[in-house]
């Protein structure tokens, strides 16, 4: 289906961004770092930037390796600490306090611009036609309109701020430098769930489970479905990643179609107790290493040590939740 935004004008867009931050890192004198630095933000933009392209002219197979050794490389960079930060001048500070102190919480409809126009578009506008064409990306809806309310949030910020789309980008820098390497784990992890995906991996733990557990044993298979989507969640970062496999693996070939479970209650609250392993682990960086890093604690695990009874106590209340009133 032809469309007047689709994904791969977002794809652009980050890359775009992306490119602009390796640059700025390349000119920022400061950072002691600053050459593998703009390599390691440079090699991430090319995926998004240059991807469509190198399919196009290189085939798939030659691309993947390219892309491949990409990710190789930028993990040697980041595992060997070459990632850099400059030193950003903060002179405009008191300038920017004025302008929040005018705006006070008006500051924050700029934030609030971002979930409410992605609902509407979603909701409102996905089937929304000009001359034949669909506005929005039938096939990436959210993402499209993700994208749009983003730039619509970045207009009211400049409007209220005075500031521009370029001081935006610095200040994303800023953020990016903050933050490091961690600020692409969830799309690895992502990736990665999709290699387990193929690999058909939620079969292998559908036999393991045949192997050790009695599939009769109702309470038993809740507990490995809760307790495997928390922890495998933990391995991945990322409960999206850990859904199909354990889904594939135990809630589907069992609780579903053994025992009759509900399934939207099922997968809905398996979905949760994997968010429980998402708050005990620091491979959900963009949850609990982020923060660390922006609020600059002692620390940087500090954030999990203080969620996990809270975990704990929710992936209990999970089991129990599908024990009595998942099943007819």
């Amino acid at each position: 289906m032809n469309s007047l935004v689709n994904i791969n004008l977002v794809l652009y867009l980050i890359g775009i961004i992306v490119m602009l931050v390796a640059f700025m890192s390349l000119r920022d004198t400061s950072n002691p770092r600053r050459i593998t630095t703009a390599l390691f933000w440079f090699l991430f933009g090319c995926s998004f930037l240059f991807g469509d392209l190198m399919l196009a002219t290189l085939g798939k197979p030659l691309t993947y390796r390219i892309v491949g050794v990409s990710v190789l490389l930028m993990a040697a960079l980041a595992g060997a600490n070459l990632l850099g930060m400059g030193k950003h001048s903060d002179d405009d500070r008191p300038a920017r306090l004025q302008i929040a102190g005018k705006l006070g919480n008006r500051i924050f409809i700029p934030a609030l611009t971002i979930p409410i126009v992605t609902v509407l578009l979603t909701v409102v506008v996905k089937d929304f036609q000009v001359g034949g064409w669909f506005l929005l990306d039938q096939k990436n809806l959210t993402l499209t309109s993700l994208c749009i309310a983003c730039i619509c949030a970045l207009g009211l910020a400049c409007l209220y701020t005075r500031g521009t789309p370029l001081q935006a980008v610095r200040e994303s820098r800023r953020l990016v430098d903050a933050i490091g390497w961690a600020l692409i784990l969830p799309q690895m992890l992502a990736m990665l769930g999709g290699v387990f995906v193929a690999a058909k991996t939620g079969q292998s733990i559908q036999d393991i489970v045949k192997l050790f557990i009695n599939p009769d044993s109702r309470m038993t298979l809740i507990i490995m479905y809760c307790t495997g989507m928390a922890l495998f969640t933990m391995i991945m970062g990322n409960a999206f990643a850990a859904f199909p496999v354990m889904t594939a693996g135990i809630a589907l070939p069992f609780l579903i179609n053994q025992h009759h479970a509900n399934p939207a209650a099922l997968v809905a609250i398996g979905m949760f107790s994997g968010y429980c392993g998402t708050l005990m682990t620091p491979m959900a960086a963009n949850f609990n290493i982020v923060p660390a890093a922006l609020l600059e604690l002692k620390d940087k695990y500090q954030v999990i040590k203080v969620q996990i009874p809270t975990a704990l106590q929710v992936l209990a209340c999970n089991i129990l939740l599908i024990h009595f009133f998942v099943f007819p």
